[in-house]
């Protein structure tokens, strides 16, 4: 997500040259750095860390089918191998359309107390 630890500061010190390249392998979650870089980088933008503008000069990439957590089906199927079945799922990460279609996917399968916190 871009938001602490050492990409940070490789950040700051890189963006700006267009020798640079960026490439995001796993989820970029709305409102992180991340994904202002992935929005805002192909078209010449900035990006704010730690409470400075970064202007984003660096090519910037993403990489599909390698993410770093388990599709949907592979949740599922751990989940439902869980003896006894969990009486409460809270599932915090992602757009707010898969947490929905994740949620609908548990219940398909019998499981009960999925919530998604901050939706209705």
């Amino acid at each position: 997500m871009c938001a602490g630890g050492r990409v940070v500061n490789y950040l700051k010190a890189m963006l700006a040259d267009r020798r640079n390249d960026v490439l995001f392998v796993g989820y970029q979650a709305k409102g992180t750095p991340g994904r202002d870089i992935l929005t805002y980088g192909p078209r010449g933008g900035w990006v704010e860390l730690d409470g400075k503008r970064y202007e984003i000069r660096a090519r910037v990439h993403q990489v599909g089918g390698y993410s770093a957590h388990a599709g949907q089906s592979d949740l599922v199927r751990f989940v439902r191998g869980i003896e006894p079945p969990p009486s409460e799922i809270r599932i915090v990460h992602g757009d707010a359309g898969a947490k929905e279609l994740l949620k609908r996917q548990f219940h398909s399968v019998g499981l009960k107390g999925i919530m998604i916190p901050g939706l209705a």
